[in-house]
């Protein structure tokens, strides 16, 4: 790998300018507007239509917001995020060396953009030494835009057991529904799997993927 993919390209805002934001905040800006766009979605389609638009619609926003904050990036320049690793239904990885794994998200398992902000948002109150940050956008123009987001690579992690998974979850207050489901009454954690769950070196426990669902 040479000095250019080394380095995160430089539309991809870096560490000065994450330090104006929290950790949720460029999620938390773009959410707003795109809830803006669902309400009036609602008013006029329902259905599958609606669902449709809504992917369109959101899509659209998010790649102007990229645009205008300059944090698109081509899909042609991905690769230049970091060592491209194992990738999953949801999300391909790239590992840097600066001790991040970048993932860009293509959305197959979130309805929209904005589910699957709310979802990383809960992630991150709940695991925040996991935390998911968006860096940017990248995808076909005019007709994706697939979030690209970046979180803390676990040093030599093994995956943990069901045993310790349900013993840390225990211990942060939830309690078992059945081996891969916890909840605390107030939000519903599944898809706790060993391969959503590491271990480091050190014996910490790191959830670094999870479904998450607010109890009625």
């Amino acid at each position: 790998m040479n000095n250019q993919q080394d380095e995160v390209p430089q539309r991809i805002s870096q560490d000065n300018d994450r330090a104006q934001v929290t950790r949720n905040g460029r999620m938390e800006e773009i959410t707003i507007r795109l809830r803006g766009s669902s309400e009036t979605i609602n008013t006029i389609s329902s259905g599958s239509k609606s669902i449709i638009l809504q992917q369109e619609i959101e899509s659209k926003i998010a790649e102007n917001y990229a645009k205008e904050n300059n944090i698109w990036l081509p899909l042609s320049e991905v690769f230049h995020l970091g060592i491209q690793g194992q990738s999953g239904n949801e999300n391909d990885t790239y590992f840097s060396s600066d001790g991040f794994v970048y993932k860009v998200n293509n959305l197959m398992n979130s309805v929209n953009i904005s589910s699957l902000f709310e979802r990383l948002m809960i992630h991150n109150q709940i695991f925040p030494e996991t935390a998911y940050e968006l860096i940017g956008f990248t995808g076909f123009e005019g007709r994706s835009a697939y979030p690209i987001l970046r979180q803390r690579a676990i040093k030599n992690p093994s995956i943990a057991t069901p045993e310790e998974i349900e013993d840390y979850m225990i211990s942060l207050g939830f309690k078992k529904i059945n081996k891969t489901t916890f909840t605390n009454d107030e939000i519903t954690i599944s898809d706790l799997q060993s391969r959503n769950v590491l271990k480091s070196d050190s014996g910490n426990i790191y959830v670094i993927d999870a479904e998450f669902s607010r109890c009625t």
